[in-house]
């Protein structure tokens, strides 16, 4: 029994340092992923409001020193942020649920700017996956997949990254940029077991999307969704950890998020 013990925990330590074997945290470059939020923070065209930033405090106190201090207003969605399962599966997680390892661990990036860049309304497909696996291996199960669609080079130009400068309800028709197709979200689900999905576009779903059909499928797998995403064109494609904490909103369907990855020096 006692060597059974040993034995078994000699096999514990061993699988705990393989499964690390790639990542040192005191030798990887952060990467900032966010867009900070201000006045140029890009919303659905059919939000009420916008981002707030109002001015409570700022100047030197009676006692001689400097305070200031701020209040903040924003919708949920908007900017760099997080889409809670909740936002479009009924009874699934909602902000403050998710666990840790849902938001974050590796990573890849998959370049699909050349189709996305030459049509607007371009749905990245199961071939744009296999063709990348080609180049770089399959991608592991509980991965962390992000998207470059090239569209964030236009942040924060209204209408170049939505497709048109108009605002409210009557944008929402004119609404061109590509997203990933449900079809291509139901293998990875099935396929790869894909931890989170994101991109560089206002949705995980194209433009013209009627029925949101990624974020269903997504979601109803209880997994979140990165949108807005900045800097993916300063990433590799593979050796990427990720950290995505969201702002921690008791019940929310989405927040504003802070996401960051780290690649190998």
């Amino acid at each position: 029994m006692r060597y059974l013990f040993i034995l078994s925990t000699l096999l514990f330590v061993s699988c705990q340092k393989d499964s690390n074997k790639n990542l040192n945290l005191n030798n990887l470059n952060w990467i900032d992923l966010t867009y900070s939020f201000d006045s140029t923070t890009l919303y659905w065209p059919n939000n009420k409001t916008t981002f707030v930033h109002h001015t409570d405090a700022d100047g030197v106190t009676p006692l001689g020193y400097y305070y200031s201090s701020y209040s903040i207003c924003t919708p949920e969605h908007g900017g760099t942020h997080l889409d809670a399962p909740i936002h479009f599966a009924k009874g699934k997680y909602t902000v403050e649920e998710l666990p840790l390892t849902s938001l974050t661990g590796n990573a890849v990036v998959i370049d699909v700017s050349k189709n996305a860049l030459a049509n607007r309304d371009y749905r990245i497909t199961i071939e744009d996956i296999k063709n990348w696996e080609i180049e770089n291996g399959k991608i592991d199960n509980n991965t962390i997949i992000l998207f470059k669609t090239g569209y964030g080079k236009y942040y924060p130009n209204r209408g170049d990254y939505f497709g048109t400068p108009k605002t409210g309800i009557e944008a929402i028709p004119e609404l061109h940029f590509p997203g990933i197709d449900p079809k291509t979200t139901s293998w990875l689900i099935k396929e790869r077991e894909v931890k989170a999905l994101g991109l560089d576009t206002p949705s995980l779903d194209y433009g013209q999307s009627k029925d949101f059909k990624t974020h269903q499928i997504l979601m109803g797998s209880n997994k979140p969704g990165f949108e807005n995403l900045a800097n993916l064109d300063k990433l590799p494609a593979t050796k990427i950890f990720v950290v995505a904490l969201p702002m921690k909103i008791g019940g929310g369907s989405g927040a504003p998020l802070r996401i960051i990855a780290g690649i190998s020096n």
